[in-house]
């Protein structure tokens, strides 16, 4: 007789060891990312890379939501054992890159667990550096040569974000590539359709009904790296001002 909740797949393993010594989340991320760096063909200044969105590591741990994940990836990053970098050709793509910081974690020895069974690759494992900025992960499982890049994209719901904030607002503007390269790192971070809505919403009632803040009630402004998060928890801390007014 077999139980669904025991072991029947490629499980995810985790020295007590190294759990005590980093937390045990941090450590099931570890874990993973060393999988992956093992087999890693992307060098960059001598060491090896892998890179990814949050929201695609958030695949690898279904157990996790994509803000757990991000917390532990920066604890991780915060204490020294995971080192990021980025290696970018486009420079409004902040994918993060990382690898482990071995010497940090001194004697401390990690297993070879396989990942996760149906987890995507991160990116940068078996491939050169891509020149372009879509993240087109592999997969562990076989794929034909009848399978298109477009299936394999992530899909980022740039029209609907464009669709709110101009349904809030009143204005025109358009799904332009522009206007996705100022939505996709945001996605990328872990940010969610409910949270632009939320930035939008929030901003709107802050601006709307005054003349010379509304006019910045437009992608440029709501979704730049350095304010968005603030807009989305409505706690906007900020150097810019128009006319005395900090935005």
């Amino acid at each position: 007789m077999t139980n669904n909740l025991l072991i029947s797949e490629p499980p995810l393993q985790v020295l007590p060891s190294l759990a005590i010594k980093v937390g045990l989340n941090e450590a099931i991320i570890l874990q993973q990312f060393h999988y992956w760096l093992q087999r890693s063909n992307n060098i960059r200044d001598g060491e090896k890379w892998i890179y990814n969105s949050y929201a695609k590591w958030a695949q690898q741990f279904p157990f996790f939501s994509v803000r757990t994940v991000k917390r532990t990836i920066l604890s991780l990053e915060e204490n020294g054992y995971l080192i990021s970098g980025n290696f970018n050709t486009a420079g409004f793509d902040k994918t993060k890159w990382y690898r482990i910081n071995y010497e940090k974690l001194g004697g401390q020895r990690l297993g070879q667990n396989d990942p996760t069974s149906g987890t995507e690759r991160p990116n940068g494992l078996g491939q050169s550096d891509p020149a372009n900025t879509n993240r087109l992960p592999e997969t562990t499982q076989e794929t034909t040569k009848d399978s298109s890049a477009d299936e394999s994209a992530p899909h980022y719901p740039y029209q609907e974000v464009i669709d709110y904030l101009n349904a809030k607002t009143g204005k025109k503007y358009r799904n332009t590539k522009t206007n996705q390269g100022l939505m996709r790192p945001r996605f990328n971070e872990g940010f969610t359709l409910s949270d632009f809505k939320k930035a939008i919403d929030h901003q709107v009632l802050a601006w709307g009904n005054d003349p010379r803040m509304s006019e910045y009630l437009r992608p440029s402004t709501l979704f730049r790296a350095s304010k968005f998060e603030g807009y989305v928890n409505h706690s906007v801390n900020g150097g810019e001002s128009y006319g005395g007014i900090e935005f």
